[in-house]
């Protein structure tokens, strides 16, 4: 007889051993004597796939030893920097050119320092009501944005498509007020019309029109994919409910981030100041300038790049983490509770698959920094064929990379295996299960930016109104409601970024449910089944039953 813990496994088309054995399990074959011999094909191709619980080998520990080498240099040096800085850079201004000794030596008399901290305490003093409201606005904001994000996830899990069609008009309406409102105000107001005439006022109300317009546009073409994709929408804020503890854990990865980055940015401060105060002849005139030692340009670029670095580790961590949290969840009977399992991905993020999410923060890193040049290179305008063909095959590289990357820290999340044996196990994954390699249900993540935008726009609308009511800021209270907009949009940003990587994370697991033929998840079969009709059929087609 099995053990209570097989009894409640769903359904399999394989007979599948418990939770401690290994993570890839083959399933029984049947020989046949007379088939003649075949070649061995890849040896993953028909491996089951499930979540790894037993314990994890470290994967691609040389990323690891490496990332930690770069810190290390990159404290160290900075520490050098503070011990070895020059404090004569403060006052640069002071010294002069001596004729007699061919050197610069200090000026005595001088009393700039005094000065610029009078004109400082001046304009602290004219500023300090537009700096108290700003502050205590920011402040409402950050706190009302927790309970505003938690109000949003249970609309968007209760009632996903009245959020949704609600919000769409929204999306032109307010675009079109702001436009119409910018435009009657700079009108009205004689010092806004008279530095920016009526033809190009015109010309930006009409070009924003055009914006709107092509807004308008891109839904109307996409509108039969709106019904799937509010279905996605509830699918992923329903996992997301039951898995609360992520709204925790990933700002507290990011204020380690932010603590991380401050002794390093100290360093970038301290290194400025290492050098020496010479002598510069410029039209025949000696001038003292400032002269840095040889190695700060090289710690510069080092600390630069090691602080890019440590952003793409970080976000991917808090993917991995994401990742390994639902798919934990999903991969529980409905009536039982994953233990500990934010706990178990945050040990494993940072431990055993620590190489592997460092090897791809590298390599998303190195895409963002190429890309950029290759834009650079672009606006340049620069001329030639080998100059285009270069730009073409760069672009076409890149795009390789980012389809190599796709949901590849998902994949290692769930089975702990290495960075290139996920992206290929993922890949095959999905094209054996007629599943899309590169997932474009994007519509879902214009929605929420546009609900976030919606949600933003309208609070920034209050505030400015209490503002104009409350205070005689006049033309400032705009500055602080744009503020306030920024803030709740960055805030709601972190909720739709976790929102996507949990609906790219239920589409992996969808994939290796489908793959081993069970169904641990009945609503999510029933939405995600549907993904490769909608994108291939316009008319509406009735839900795939899941598999069994």
């Amino acid at each position: 007889m099995g053990s209570s813990e097989e009894a409640n496994k769903p359904a399999s088309l394989y007979d599948s051993s418990s939770q401690s054995q290994p993570l890839l399990l083959k399933p029984p074959s049947i020989e046949e004597p007379n088939q003649p011999d075949e070649p061995e094909s890849d040896p993953t191709q028909y491996l089951q796939i499930s979540y790894n619980y037993g314990p994890r080998p470290f994967k691609d520990l040389p990323f690891v030893i490496f990332f930690v080498f770069v810190v290390l240099c990159t404290f160290g040096f900075g520490i050098f920097s503070v011990f070895h800085k020059n404090s004569n850079y403060s006052n640069l201004s002071s010294y002069k050119y001596d004729l007699n000794s061919n050197s610069c030596v200090r000026n005595s008399t001088f009393n700039g320092f005094y000065e610029s901290r009078f004109d400082f305490y001046a304009l602290s003093s004219s500023g300090s009501v537009f700096l108290k409201s700003l502050i205590w606005t920011l402040v409402v904001t950050l706190i009302l944005s927790v309970p505003i994000c938690f109000l949003l996830l249970l609309s968007l899990k209760h009632y996903t498509k009245q959020i949704v069609y609600v919000s769409l008009p929204f999306f032109v309406v307010i675009p079109i007020f702001f436009n119409v409102y910018w435009f009657v105000a700079c009108t009205v107001s004689s010092s806004c019309s008279d530095a920016f005439p009526l033809v190009y006022r015109i010309l930006v109300l009409v070009f924003v029109f055009l914006i709107i317009g092509i807004i308008v546009w891109i839904f109307v073409a996409n509108w039969h994919r709106i019904e799937l994709t509010v279905k996605i929408i509830g699918v992923a804020s329903d996992a997301l409910s039951k898995n609360l503890g992520l709204f925790v854990v990933i700002p507290l990865l990011t204020l380690g981030l932010v603590v991380y980055y401050a002794p390093i940015v100290v360093f970038l401060v301290f290194a400025r100041l290492n050098g020496k105060i010479v002598p510069k002849e410029s039209n025949g005139e000696y001038k003292c300038v400032w002269k840095q030692d040889s190695w700060v340009p090289a710690y510069y670029t080092l600390a630069i790049l090691t602080m890019l670095w440590s952003l793409t580790i970080m976000v991917e961590a808090q993917v991995y983490v994401i990742s390994g949290t639902v798919a934990q969840w999903y991969f529980t009977k409905e009536d039982a509770k994953p233990r500990r399992s934010i706990r178990s991905s945050l040990r494993h993020a940072f431990g055993p698959s620590s190489g592997t999410v460092c090897l791809s923060g590298l390599l998303i890193c190195v895409v963002r920094f190429v890309r950029a040049i290759v834009d650079s290179a672009r606006q340049e305008d620069v001329p030639g064929m080998v100059n285009l063909v270069l730009r073409c095959c760069v672009k076409a590289l890149l795009s390789a990379v980012d389809f190599l990357n796709k949901f590849t820290i998902n994949f290692v999340a769930i089975t702990g295996e290495a960075y290139c044996t996920s992206a290929r196990m993922t890949y095959e994954l999905l094209k054996r299960n007629l599943l899309s390699a590169v997932f474009v249900e994007t519509v879902s993540t214009r929605l929420l930016a546009g609900i976030t935008f919606v949600l933003s726009a309208i609070y920034a609308i209050v505030v400015c109104a209490i503002l104009k009511g409350a205070s005689s800021m006049g033309v400032y209270s705009y500055v602080v409601a744009v503020l306030a907009w920024a803030l709740l949009i960055i805030v709601l940003g972190f909720f739709v970024h976790v929102l996507d990587n949990l609906i790219e994370t239920v589409y992996v697991c969808y994939a290796i449910d489908r793959d081993r033929g069970e169904v641990y998840r009945t609503e999510v079969h029933e939405v995600y089944s549907q993904l490769p009709i909608s994108r291939n059929h316009r008319p509406p087609i009735a839900p795939i039953a899941p598999v069994v």
